[in-house]
């Protein structure tokens, strides 16, 4: 049943292909339509989420930022769908790095890095453009599926040339990996964890926030610098990433110092262009013991 749903899947993604992106977008539009106003996906989530983070903004303000995060989500959905089948140099003419300087110095001079980002913009173009833009090999971790057919799939599809997936049920084992040349360890992490117990909390959105530990807890055992990635919307299908220091001596540094500075850094982003975020994840769901 697992090959079947496999050859399904391959069959409709196939279809992507031959689509061009201004035909996708328009199906886009058709798609906003239906989940914000028909399907109501997740609406509740979404308008607390939204009402929570910006308390000092009318119903009014609230609703258009509810509306460009649905539009937004379903361009996220048809790019990611399109990004099966582009090649890695189409994917880097829409999704551009910035500032890559200090980048390459550091790789030049054999230290490893830690990346972090958020769900913001678009994440999930990184893994195929970052392979010929930095000197870095790219490093991403994420959470393997149950059918092993897709999910080898999307080892093949979601990195391409010199980029990696690695399971995040093994993080320790990849940062003690030995990858043949330097590698930045892309981490997407600002989900919540799965137990306040294990969480470190920090003020993000205007609110009590639960967050992950592991990109803080490898940068202070490893010593790896702990670097910014910032991900702007230009237009539909059209990102840049700019790159920030977050710390370069993360082993210096007190529990929750990394963490706190990176949400900080998160939250002044999606300021900026809220409707950019996921909005639609429950982020908040957990309370602080």
């Amino acid at each position: 049943m697992d090959y079947l749903i496999y050859l399904v899947f391959r069959a409709f993604i196939s279809l992507f292909r031959f689509i061009p992106f201004r035909l996708l977008f328009g199906f886009a539009d058709l798609m906003y339509y239906l989940v914000y106003y028909v399907f109501g996906y997740r609406k509740k989530v979404v308008f607390e989420n939204l009402r929570k983070s910006f308390p000092s903004k009318s119903e009014e303000e609230i609703t258009g930022i509810a509306k460009g995060f649905y539009h937004h989500l379903t361009d996220m959905l048809i790019e990611s769908l399109k990004a099966f089948t582009m090649k890695e140099s189409a994917v880097v003419r829409r999704y551009r790095f910035q500032n890559t300087g200090f980048l390459d110095d550091l790789c030049r001079q054999g230290q490893q890095a830690i990346m972090v980002a958020g769900h913001y913009a678009n994440w999930e173009w990184a893994g195929i453009a970052a392979g010929s833009q930095i000197l870095y090999k790219p490093v991403g971790f994420y959470k393997p599926l149950s059918n092993k057919f897709i999910d080898r799939y999307i080892q093949h599809t979601r990195v391409r040339g010199r980029s990696r997936l690695a399971s995040i049920t093994k993080t320790a084992e990849t940062f003690k990996t030995d990858w043949g040349e330097p590698a930045a360890f892309y981490m997407v992490a600002d989900q919540s964890p799965s137990s306040a117990r294990l969480a470190l909390w920090v003020e993000f959105m205007n609110q009590d926030t639960a967050t992950l530990h592991g990109p803080e807890k490898y940068a202070r055992l490893t010593g790896y610098p702990v670097i910014f990635a910032s991900v702007k919307k230009v237009k539909r299908g059209y990102y840049t990433v700019d790159f920030r220091m977050l710390e370069s001596e993360p082993s210096k540094t007190k529990t929750g110092e990394i963490t706190g500075r990176f949400m900080k850094m998160l939250e002044e982003v999606v300021n900026e262009h809220p409707e950019y975020y996921l909005w639609s994840h429950r982020r908040w769901k957990l309370k602080r013991l």
